[in-house]
């Protein structure tokens, strides 16, 4: 079976919102994670998909689940303080529901634009190599500071790459990991951080170029531009994101 775990725990502080978390804030109505949730619920490849989510916003979630005829929705549980954590606790949830060659796309709340390919070339890229993280080539240099002496370095633009999601496990390996760094105390920004401190070789798909996270309040409106775009035929190109 192919799961999907959406870990949208956080509070978003950094889009300084004063009344709800960033994954409920609307687009035309609709909240950004019921736009996320969605290409999962019509994708057909995808058997189940558990939602980490705030506490306190558990019983909203399940009422707009209800709302958009959300029907893949097995399980809501709730968040931590951070992303790992989150990722943590949902990964516990799916112990009980998935068989170790499972497959899990781990994926955030707050990537509303997503599309099908990338979710197929995902699972696919687990069948073949064992996991799969979405990369995005980088559109501008990056500097290197190494924080022992101040030292910069700007490596070659072609070889950077920005991380993404989805990204891909068979269930029993990821979940491994998880508890492994768990016990050694380890904090780690996503997934793919953390193969990178174990020395997991990881396999990389190709990102579709909107998949942008909305985390400071400018990514919203991106978001925005970029799918009333789409919904006017203005942008060439975009129908492939939805």
């Amino acid at each position: 079976m192919n799961h999907v775990l959406i870990f949208a725990g956080g509070t978003g502080r950094r889009m300084n919102t004063t009344d709800k978390p960033k994954q409920f804030l609307e687009l035309h109505g609709k909240p950004i994670i019921i736009y996320t949730i969605e290409h999962f619920e019509k994708h057909p490849e995808i058997d189940n998909i558990l939602v980490v989510c705030i506490e306190s916003y558990i019983d909203e979630l399940w009422r707009l689940l209800d709302k958009y005829a959300i029907k893949k929705v097995s399980e809501i549980v709730p968040g931590g303080e951070t992303g790992d954590v989150s990722i943590y606790n949902g990964l516990q949830a799916l112990e009980g529901m998935c068989k170790s060659d499972d497959i899990v796309l781990i994926h955030d709340g707050v990537r509303p634009l997503i599309n099908a390919r990338l979710i197929s070339d995902t699972i696919d890229s687990v069948k073949k190599y064992g996991n799969a993280v979405a990369i995005e080539p980088a559109s501008e240099s990056v500097v290197h500071i190494s924080p022992t002496d101040n030292t910069v370095s700007v490596p070659p633009r072609a070889e950077m790459f920005a991380v993404k999601a989805p990204q891909a496990f068979r269930f029993a390996d990821i979940w491994q990991l998880h508890k492994r760094a768990h016990v050694d105390g380890i904090r780690t920004i996503d997934s793919a951080h953390l193969c990178s401190v174990y020395g997991v070789k990881m396999h990389f798909v190709k990102s579709s170029p909107c998949n942008i996270k909305i985390t400071m309040p400018q990514d919203y409106y991106i978001f925005r531009a970029l799918f009333e775009a789409m919904e006017n035929n203005q942008l060439k190109g975009l129908e492939e994101v939805f």
